[in-house]
């Protein structure tokens, strides 16, 4: 198994293709040192010429963020925000507003997995599971979508999950019908919203090397041997190469640019081939 890309094989050279954006990231952090989505992305954006303004409930899980795009030369601006309350949404989409002016682009990266079927689920934690990974949506779409019809068009991409799409390895059935919900809910948007100008997308990624890998999963299901774990996901990956947050970041930053500018209503799969295997 190949170890996760260096920063010079993962990184493309950057072409000023967000030039002059603003991007609000839901979920900017991470658990952990290292590439996690939400954190590769406002650092990839940053390095193409965008503003980020990066919310996430723990201000703490941003530092690295901000210390990486700061790196690049990026601008970062931050605020805590618990993307399942409608209120700490839109206090904290007007702060963007206030220190920007204008959101050009969302990126929703917010989520995480419970494992269970019905039977072993608490009806607590399906609940928890809703709110996390897709009322969260719904909400920075609400609060975002009135300043982006103003402004006369924007876009939104939204990340979703393999298991969205297939099994993956264990059941998980609310994170698995979340983020489900989050590939529909964003077609829906997408043509609700075409003739006002916004495209919505989502990247679906497959099993990746983020910290979250290290900080919860490997815990859950390999009793803390991260690289069990890792052979156990690579074996259901047809590419050699272990992919990391980078890959969604890239996949994300085709749709929020305008190179996609007729790409509206669908989704990238970001699994090294996962998906597209029989077994």
């Amino acid at each position: 198994m190949n170890q996760t890309p260096s920063d010079a094989t993962a990184a493309a050279k950057p072409t000023g293709r967000l030039a002059g954006k603003i991007v609000l990231v839901c979920g900017a952090g991470s658990v952990g040192p290292g590439w996690g989505n939400g954190r590769a992305v406002a650092v990839r954006f940053a390095e193409e010429g965008a503003a980020i303004f990066g919310v996430d409930r723990d201000l703490a899980h941003m530092d690295e963020t901000l210390q990486r795009v700061a790196a690049v030369g990026g601008r970062m601006e931050t605020a805590a925000c618990d993307v399942t309350d409608s209120r700490s949404v839109a206090d904290a989409v007007a702060r963007c507003l206030q220190q920007f002016g204008r959101i050009d682009v969302l990126v929703n990266n917010v989520g995480g997995s419970a494992k269970g079927g019905p039977v072993e689920m608490s009806e607590e934690i399906w609940d928890a599971q809703i709110d996390h990974n897709l009322k969260s949506v719904f909400l920075s779409c609400k609060h975002t979508l009135p300043p982006m019809l103003a402004q006369g068009g924007g876009t939104i991409v939204n990340v979703a999950s393999t298991s969205g799409i297939r099994w993956t390895g264990s059941a998980q059935i609310a994170y698995a019908a979340t983020k489900a919900g989050v590939i529909q809910f964003s077609k829906v948007l997408a043509v609700q919203y075409a003739k006002q100008n916004i495209r919505v997308n989502s990247v679906v990624p497959g099993q990746l090397y983020t910290p979250m890998v290290d900080v919860r999963l490997a815990h859950q299901r390999t009793g803390g041997d991260v690289q069990a774990l890792l052979q156990q996901r690579q074996a259901r990956i047809p590419l050699p190469v272990v992919g990391d947050g980078r890959d969604t970041a890239n996949a994300a930053l085709f749709l929020a640019c305008d190179e996609s500018r007729f790409v509206t209503g669908t989704e990238i799969i970001v699994d090294g081939g996962m998906s597209a295997r029989c077994d």
